[in-house]
């Protein structure tokens, strides 16, 4: 074979590897196809548009965004978005992310009112807010998340308030910044099973995030009774199904109220990839198992995500909570 046809040859051979292992995933199977029950049903443009102008004049951020949450559609239709602090860029890896990862910008100072003013203008009666981690900042952030609360709550007395936090390096003075800003709903996620965290939060530790959620617990059993406790996971990273039953008892074990499990869906290519699709008839028995345990609200389904329906969910938890 003549030189230049054989290189052409190992060129083309390259090529088609190439073009092979994007439609493969790093075991060498093919990737997984979507299953029917996470089709997205489009809403009314209109109230989606409001919400992102209202967004975009006030130089915030959103997770709904950042993060592509396939309910994004439904929740902007409602007029109900979930705010993000702290910036668009995250100080960790986690391999589930979109979020951006680097070096983050100065805090916002005008950000807490800017947060209370798009509240006050959506009119909602339950506001979620979240972060990026700021480890680059001594108190993880906590002083802009406590100023964040109550800008909210002196703008909008009638609403309720549920914050979903990072970890703050396990930092007791930094969680207590924001306990003692007393918001009504206080969520951190564990996001997936112990044995999974190195792969999937590199950065954070499962016994730190259960540390985490005792001492809100504590705090709400000493301080303030209204407060409710929350956490999340994602379901279709390689976990079992005993394995996440046994994830709910530690959760329990620290007296967590809520809990959410969602389907993770891979945001793009670099991001860890889908193990498998969890059928709804497995979300149905997690949630009846949840319920069994103790949890007074289970919002288990494969569109599921932290801020998805929160306002039902707090609702279901104080209305088990008037009853015990």
């Amino acid at each position: 074979m003549p030189l230049l046809q054989f290189v052409g040859a190992i060129h083309f051979m390259i090529e088609e590897r190439v073009l092979v292992q994007k439609f493969l995933n790093r075991k060498g199977r093919e990737r997984l196809k979507k299953p029917d029950w996470l089709k997205i049903k489009l809403g009314d443009p209109r109230n989606q548009n409001q919400v992102m102008e209202l967004i975009d004049g006030l130089n915030l951020h959103t997770v709904c965004q950042e993060a592509k949450c396939p309910n994004i559609f439904e929740c902007w239709t409602d007029k109900t978005a979930t705010f993000m602090l702290g910036g668009d860029t995250c100080t960790r890896h986690c391999g589930f992310c979109a979020v951006n990862k680097g070096k983050p910008m100065n805090l916002d100072p005008l950000e807490p009112t800017h947060v209370a003013e798009a509240v006050k203008h959506l009119d909602l009666k339950h506001a979620v807010i979240t972060s990026v981690n700021r480890d680059d900042l001594p108190d993880g952030g906590s002083m802009h998340w406590a100023e964040t609360i109550l800008k909210v709550r002196e703008l909008n007395p009638d609403c309720k308030i549920e914050v979903l936090i990072p970890d703050f390096n396990g930092n007791e003075e930094s969680l207590n910044n924001v306990l003692n800003a007393r918001p009504e709903v206080l969520n951190h996620n564990t996001e997936t099973i112990a044995r999974l965290y190195r792969r999937v939060r590199p950065d954070a530790k499962y016994d730190q995030t259960l540390e985490l959620l005792g001492r809100s617990a504590h705090y709400r059993d000493t301080q303030f009774p209204q407060m409710l406790t929350k956490s999340g996971i994602m379901a279709g990273l390689g976990e079992g199904f005993e394995e996440v039953v046994d994830l709910m008892r530690d959760l329990r074990s620290v007296s967590c109220d809520i809990m959410t499990i969602g389907q993770y869906l891979q945001p793009y290519e670099k991001r860890l990839q889908v193990e498998r699709y969890v059928t709804p008839e497995e979300f149905a028995e997690w949630k009846k198992i949840g319920e069994a345990m103790g949890f007074k609200h289970v919002e288990s389904s494969p569109l599921t995500r932290s801020s998805y329906h929160a306002r039902q969910q707090t609702e279901s938890g104080e209305n088990v909570g008037a009853q015990t």
